[in-house]
């Protein structure tokens, strides 16, 4: 005997509307703001962000103007954190270093995010043969180490910001792929979407009206979380050397240049590394709130 939907049931197994999805963002939202570690790292996380498109905001001084006489000066009310070993104002240029370390990662991000969610979709969607083949390609990515594929990738694009962020886009796509292609698997079996199908909509409607908007959350949640990672990478690729050409100022190579003063002037080293770990450790305690919060 063939069963039948019924128009009842139908709506039953739609999803919420819009308005009970508004509450509950609301409600999601007091409840981040009730806590005061998130707080703190979303204001950090801000700061940092506006730093890196408009650094003029919280210095006006120039992060390349050499003044030798006050060469590795202590950190103090004319020099936050002090100058390095030409007599740079390293506040300004640990500033100014997040505006290329900061959109480096964030094009990492928007390219593993845009790759990963093609792959994801169309592994898990169509499942099968091309579920196959998509899915062994990505565990042969992943038994790379990522760094270690980037390097080889800004290695063969050349030196410069531009191919590290895509060096360190590339090799992020495994994680987004992986997350986007379990939430379509796990969203496909679930009752609105039979409703919808037995309604009368086609497969393509379905993946961009139910699939696609409710695989959004661990996938965003996801994005944050390797944003740190990317600065991470990116620093670590500038730290080597991969990065832009001196004098331009990067996290990874203001790090890498007070190597040589950890002894007599560690503050060139340690307070841009300390902005990187907070920066980093943030972003982490953000989504890991988030996902939290959402469960």
């Amino acid at each position: 005997m063939v069963q039948t939907v019924t128009a009842a049931e139908t709506v039953v197994a739609v999803p919420e509307d819009t308005p009970v999805r508004r509450r509950r963002f609301g409600t999601r939202a007091a409840r981040l703001a009730r806590r005061p570690g998130f707080v703190l790292a979303s204001a950090f996380v801000a700061f940092v962000i506006v730093a890196a498109f408009a650094p003029t905001v919280f210095t006006g001084r120039d992060p390349y103007a050499t003044a030798p006489a006050e060469r590795l000066r202590k950190p103090s009310a004319a020099h936050l954190f002090g100058t390095d070993e030409v007599g740079r104002d390293l506040w300004a240029r640990t500033l100014y270093g997040s505006d290329l370390t900061v959109k480096a990662a964030l094009v990492a991000i928007g390219i593993a995010l845009c790759a990963g969610l093609v792959f994801g979709v169309v592994s898990g969607f169509f499942g099968g043969g091309v579920d196959a083949v998509v899915m062994r390609g990505i565990d042969v990515q992943l038994a790379i180490p990522g760094l270690l594929l980037a390097l080889a990738i800004v290695t063969a694009l050349g030196f410069g910001t531009v191919p590290v962020a895509i060096a360190v886009g590339i090799a992020t796509i495994p994680g987004f792929a992986r997350t986007t292609r379990a939430e379509v698997l796990r969203i496909k079996t679930l009752p609105y979407v039979e409703a919808a199908r037995a309604g009368g909509a086609s497969w393509p409607r379905v993946l961009v009206r139910h699939i696609l908007p409710n695989s959004w959350g661990p996938v965003l949640s996801l994005a944050v979380l390797d944003f740190g990672t990317a600065i991470i990478s990116v620093a670590a690729l500038s730290f080597l050397g991969f990065g832009a050409a001196p004098p331009r100022a990067e996290w990874g190579s203001l790090v890498a240049g007070g190597r040589n003063y950890l002894v007599t002037a560690p503050w060139v080293s340690l307070l841009p590394g300390a902005v990187v770990v907070l920066t980093v450790l943030s972003l982490n305690h953000i989504a890991k709130t988030v996902q939290e919060v959402r469960r």
